[in-house]
């Protein structure tokens, strides 16, 4: 997400509020809670996974030499950082969630420093195991993209849910479009992107540099397929490669990374199904569709239903022409779909703009997602999709 320079609580990407305002200005902290003196005692994990399995971690650092880098040319080759998460047995070291760098210049970037250590962010206990054995069989693969400006660590409750049931997960960073993303050689690169939507002279502009980061992205995840399907080449890029289905591929992402499934899909037929998470559709889903293969929108109620601000969506699911679901949820902002609200729930932070409860956010997320994936992946039906749910009274059908 960003914000443009005229209104710095306009939200380009969702049409809602910067995190530095939903999850600070705007938020209504107890006394407790905001305190640094007290939050610092919190320690916050990523929820246990639903699935069967285990999950292992791996780290990949891909370098595609055909493409230099849109933000920054003079730094030469794409790069891209992608933890690979992956259904696995008991052993392993338990894996890190962030580096310190990349937690402390997420939070200066949020405006979040005075309510969370960089120590502590960077301390979230995962579920994940480095060097866990893998299991058997080929699994199909699901590639993610996080939201502007955040690092792929946001992502990680979902990563995970998706890997304990039988998934293998392909989490990207994009060079230079999160405030700090940490590569080797001990370089942590900031948000060069962000620098230069703001100062794009119009909103106008603004729009067609997402659009155009967007489609960066589609390629990005085009690349980090091939690198990990063989398609580039025979050298394998990732050891436990003979894990990954090439014939069941997905893409999800939010925000940005939401508009970008799209956009792979609309350019890479080896992705068989798509999910967008509250993003604004800055590169639009072709006029002829995506050639029937389906597609979810999971948005929040305020700015993700068809009479909302965000016209982008209503024209682009008359475009789709497959399998597809307009899902809203009640009480949610623009981050239900990745880890702060989980993380700062733990912490007893309240946002009065998105009640929305932590815990509820995370298992909405990984609940329709991940049925999503089972009956378009897998091949296995799943009610969940068919209709409101009891169990899920947040959640509404849009049909407009």
């Amino acid at each position: 997400m960003i914000r443009t320079r005229r209104n710095a609580a306009v939200v380009l990407l969702a049409l809602t509020l910067p995190l530095s305002a939903v999850m600070a200005a705007s938020m209504s902290f107890p006394a407790a809670a905001a305190s640094s003196a007290d939050s610092s005692d919190v320690s916050p994990a990523i929820p246990r996974p639903t699935g069967q399995y285990e999950v292992g971690r791996d780290i990949l650092h891909l370098v595609d030499s055909k493409r230099r880098d849109p933000w920054v040319p003079t730094a030469g080759p794409r790069e891209l950082m992608v933890s690979m998460y992956y259904p696995g047995r008991h052993g392993g070291s338990p894996a890190p969630y962030m580096t310190t760098d990349e937690a402390r210049l997420l939070l200066k970037g949020q405006k979040l420093d005075t309510v969370f250590k960089a120590e502590q962010l960077a301390a979230v206990r995962t579920n994940a195991r480095v060097g866990a054995r893998p299991v058997g069989g080929r699994h199909p693969l699901v590639v993610l993209s996080p939201g502007f400006t955040l690092n792929r660590a946001t992502l990680t409750t979902l990563a995970e849910e998706l890997a304990s049931k039988g998934y293998v997960v392909a989490l990207v960073d994009h060079a230079y479009e999160s405030y700090g993303t940490t590569f080797p050689g001990g370089r942590t690169l900031t948000c060069v992107a962000c620098e230069t939507v703001e100062k794009a002279p119009s909103d106008e502009a603004e729009k067609k540099l997402l659009g155009k980061a967007a489609a960066g992205r589609a390629a990005d995840i085009s690349f980090v397929i091939d690198q990990l399907t063989h398609a580039a080449g025979p050298a394998p890029i990732w050891k436990r490669w003979k894990m990954i289905d090439p014939r069941r591929i997905g893409a999800v992402g939010h925000s940005l990374g939401g508009n970008a499934a799209a956009s792979v899909m609309a350019t890479d037929h080896r992705v068989r199904a798509g999910v967008n998470m509250d993003g604004t559709f800055f590169t639009p889903v072709p006029t002829a569709g995506l050639a029937k293969r389906p597609f979810l929108m999971l948005g929040t109620k305020a700015q993700h239903s068809p009479n909302s601000p965000d016209t982008t969506w209503l024209r682009d699911w008359r475009r789709l022409d497959g399998w597809k679901r307009w899902l809203t949820v009640a009480d949610s902002g623009h981050f239900t779909f990745i880890d702060l609200p989980i993380l700062g729930g733990q912490a007893g932070i309240t946002d009065p703009t998105a009640p929305l409860s932590g815990k509820r956010s995370g298992e909405i997320t990984t609940a329709y997602v991940g049925a999503f994936f089972d009956q378009h992946l897998h091949g296995e039906h799943q009610p969940l999709l068919d209709g409101p749910s009891p169990a899920n009274p947040e959640v509404a059908f849009q049909n407009p």
